[in-house]
């Protein structure tokens, strides 16, 4: 299973340099998993740096993987993570669902770097 953080998203989604990277993962629909934390986020980003119909063509794009929302047992978990591995919010709350589900967390955000089931990209 693979879970893609909000920085891979927006990488893919804008064809950046580090783009290919992360359309593997993506791509695998089967295996995604989409914490609904970065549904927030990149929908923010896209409206906030394009606009909002490459907001919704993203999110679109990201609910064809399977959603895992934030329930209470699911934020308590965050909450460890941030304790533990001193993670920003959002952050905890993606490696916590990829630790729930055992799936890889696929970054470019440095936060994640050294995490166990890390893939990340500079």
């Amino acid at each position: 299973m693979n879970v893609v953080d909000s920085s891979a998203w927006i990488s893919f989604f804008r064809d950046d340099r580090n783009a290919k990277l992360f359309s593997a993962p993506i791509e695998d629909l089967a295996h995604l998993l989409v914490p609904s934390v970065t549904l927030h986020e990149v929908f923010k980003f896209m409206h906030r740096n394009l606009d909002e119909a490459s907001a919704l063509r993203a999110v679109a794009h990201m609910n064809q993987g399977r959603v895992i929302p934030l329930n209470g047992s699911l934020a308590v978990d965050a909450a460890l993570c941030a304790l533990e591995f001193k993670l920003p919010l959002a952050d905890s709350i993606i490696y916590a669902t990829a630790r729930k589900h055992g799936a890889v967390v696929w970054t470019q955000d440095v936060d994640f770097n050294g995490l166990e089931n890390v893939r990340f990209f500079s």
